[in-house]
């Protein structure tokens, strides 16, 4: 009665079967692991002290930003060059823009520093002079930003002076000298007016909502997984009892085989009828 299952679309419907679920569940895994690397990267940080009650380090030492180094306090020294304002962003529901000053080290890469953050629009509102002459600033160090980052403004556009991403890769095309692929904020802004800028998380190390999107995919995958061998069961389970009418006699043959041509049926017909007839 399984005969079936030897015959060439069978053959097809089973080799992607066999292929199909083991996919799934590779995929479902990988997911699965994806959700508990987070939750343990998670944890892991929440063990550690908070980065910024850790001792201040010079930021060659710091680099690269990862999620051991971010949000630790960072020195460096140098001179304030260029400044850019940096719009959209908003501190305590209110919105405004960060102050970003490039300080210009020894090495001759500048560094970005955030001073702070302002209420209003940039333009608008009176930003306060960076600090002269030679001086050694010490900020959370933070990862350059990108097009995922809360604030972050990639339409292009404005103003120049202002920037909507704060990254090497959109400063180097603004400011003639190496740019550090990280920034930090200062929590002594030396000014009444700027408000400091808390240092964000880095990113992978929260349960966020793309770690609850692992734990989803891995459901989905299973799920994925389980439909294949349903359906599988199910064509096997019509395709048996199809079978088995046919033997039991429940079902004619000729309804089960293949209907004749048209032209052969009416040959048939006539032949009959003259056969009848003579």
């Amino acid at each position: 009665m399984y005969r079936f299952l030897l015959t060439p679309r069978w053959w097809g419907i089973n080799l992607f079967v066999v292929l199909a679920i083991p996919f799934c569940v590779f995929m479902g895994t990988w997911q699965l692991g994806r959700f508990e690397d987070r939750v343990q990267t998670h944890d892991a940080a929440e063990k550690q002290p908070a980065p910024g009650t850790r001792p201040a380090k010079p930021i060659d030492e710091l680099l690269p930003v990862d999620t051991v180094t971010s949000g630790r306090p960072a020195t460096a020294t140098g001179r304030y060059a260029d400044q850019f304002l940096v719009p959209g962003r908003k501190l305590d529901d209110r919105s405004g823009f960060y102050v970003l000053d490039m300080l210009r080290t020894d090495s001759g890469k500048a560094l970005p520093v955030v001073r702070g953050w302002l209420p209003g629009k940039p333009g608008r509102t009176p930003v306060p002079a960076a600090p002269t002459g030679k001086v050694t600033v010490t900020g959370d160090l933070q990862a350059s930003e990108n097009a995922g980052t809360t604030g972050v403004e990639t339409t292009g556009g404005l103003p120049d002076g202002q920037l909507g991403m704060i990254s090497a890769a959109s400063l180097i095309n603004l400011v003639p000298y190496d740019v550090y692929d990280a920034w930090v904020t200062l929590q002594d802004t030396g000014a009444d007016e700027l408000r400091p800028v808390p240092a964000a998380a880095a990113q992978g190390t929260g349960l966020d909502l793309k770690a609850f999107q692992n734990l989803g995919y891995t459901g989905e995958w299973f799920v994925f997984a389980g439909f294949v061998l349903f359906m599988w069961f199910r064509l096997v389970r019509r395709e048996a009892e199809a079978a088995r009418d046919l033997q039991l006699g429940l079902v004619e043959e000729a309804a089960a085989a293949p209907e004749t041509e048209p032209g052969k049926d009416t040959v048939s017909t006539g032949t009959g009828t003259g056969t009848g007839a003579a």
